[in-house]
Order: C-alpha cells, then structure tokens, then sequence
C-alpha cells in the first residue's frame, strides 16, 4: 500500500443493508471498501485476479456457502488482516477465530469507534497502540 493509497477493506457480509452501512462508516473514515455477499465471492475474485488485494477483511461468520470461519482459514494463506463479526457471540466461535489468527472478534451492533480502533490496529497504524 502506498503512502497516498487509501486502504482497501473487502466487507464481506449476507446483509446488503451491513454491507451498505459499513461501506459509508469506512468511506468516511477515508478507506475504500468492496462489498461481498459470500466469502466464495470473495475468495472467487482473489483466485481470478492474483493482482487484487486487500489491505483487510471485516468477514461476517454466518454466510450462505462457506461458513466465515471456513472463508478465513482459506484466506490464512495470503496473511490478510482478518475482524470477524457476528450477531452471535459464541464463546467456542470466537475462540476458532481467534486461534486461527483473526485480528478482533466483533459482536453485532458495535460502535464506530470500536470498528475504527480495530481497523487502525489491523491495519497497523494506529497511534495509540489501542
């Protein structure tokens, strides 16, 4: 990523309307961000075009096809930041996504703050070390 690129985050998410709302949250932080339905999705434009890449991946755990927790073990290989976030906190989920290296475990709603401070610290430049 260079200096004046603005970080490119893929959103992945069965929900158009979490999708949509966090694409504005990250387009007014001043980050880019690709909506995905599926992980396939996701993982389907990886493999087609080597070129494109993330600078993270906010990835929901319950999705249609691959499982969230299945998407991010087959995006381990390519050391992609990953946050998952889930409307259900389950303490064995979370630990999965913790030990298979996810940078943060978010349980839906959450604020735009805490969104932004996992960001800047997946992304490695957050000041504050929060």
């Amino acid at each position: 990523m260079t200096e004046a690129a603005k970080p490119l985050i893929a959103v992945v998410d069965d929900n158009a309307s979490v999708r949509r709302a966090l694409r504005r949250l990250l387009r007014t932080l001043g980050m880019e961000a690709d909506p995905f339905a599926t992980g396939d999705e996701l993982l389907e434009l990886l493999e087609a075009m080597p070129s494109y890449s993330p600078d993270c991946v906010i990835l929901d755990v319950q999705l249609p096809g691959s499982s969230g927790l299945e998407i991010q073990r087959r995006l381990a290989r390519r050391a992609l930041p990953v946050i998952v976030i889930t409307a259900y906190d389950e303490l064995a989920v979370r630990e999965q996504a913790i030990s298979a290296g996810a940078v943060a475990f978010l349980r839906k709603p959450f604020s735009d703050e805490l969104l932004l401070r996992t960001l800047r610290a997946a992304l490695g430049d957050d000041p504050t070390g929060a």
